[in-house]
């Protein structure tokens, strides 16, 4: 073969080669724009069906979150008997069943709101303990004091943990 039949046979094939070429990209370009679109709305749909069951972790947790607050719980958990240590007990009990009892909701929120969710029940029972320590407390009724009068001063444990909960699920609309 001389160079001009492969000259002439490499003209014939270029328009070809470019044709294929452009077809080619064309049918990718298409191909991933259909699967991200079909991604798109796959997840737009467990989106829909996982919302419900999110909001309904987030309810939960928001109280849990009031439960555990001092203020309430203190009016909720009465002691049963003078004995502080004893009322200190029962506090962190309930606080622990609460906990217990909404465990699971931690698959539906962010690993930093769990986070947050479980230092305020860990900081609830830190300022239990340290109230039943103070020299003031003597009995049940004189913790309950303690521990009310601690809260008149600063913000509970829970509260904080609530507002970012809430900032969390304000994040969920946009």
């Amino acid at each position: 073969m001389d160079f001009t039949r492969i000259l002439e046979l490499l003209l014939y094939a270029l328009p070809a080669l470019i044709t294929g070429a452009v077809a080619y990209y064309f049918f990718k370009t298409h191909t991933e724009n259909e699967e991200n679109r079909r991604q798109h709305l796959l997840k737009k749909d467990l989106q829909k069906e996982s919302l419900p069951l999110r909001l309904q972790a987030y309810e939960r947790l928001s109280l849990f979150l009031e439960r555990i607050s001092p203020n309430k719980l203190l009016l909720r958990v009465k002691p049963t008997s003078m004995d502080k240590d004893a009322y200190e007990v029962l506090l962190v009990q309930s606080i622990q069943q609460e906990m217990e009892h909404n465990l699971t909701q931690q698959i539906y929120v962010s690993e930093n709101c769990w986070n947050v969710i479980s230092t305020a029940k860990s900081a609830t029972i830190q300022l239990i303990r340290k109230a039943n320590l103070s020299e003031k407390t003597d009995t049940a009724d004189k913790l309950r004091e303690v521990i009310l009068t601690d809260m008149m001063d600063k913000h509970a444990p829970s509260d904080t943990a609530l507002s970012i909960l809430k900032e969390e699920v304000r994040e969920l609309w946009y």
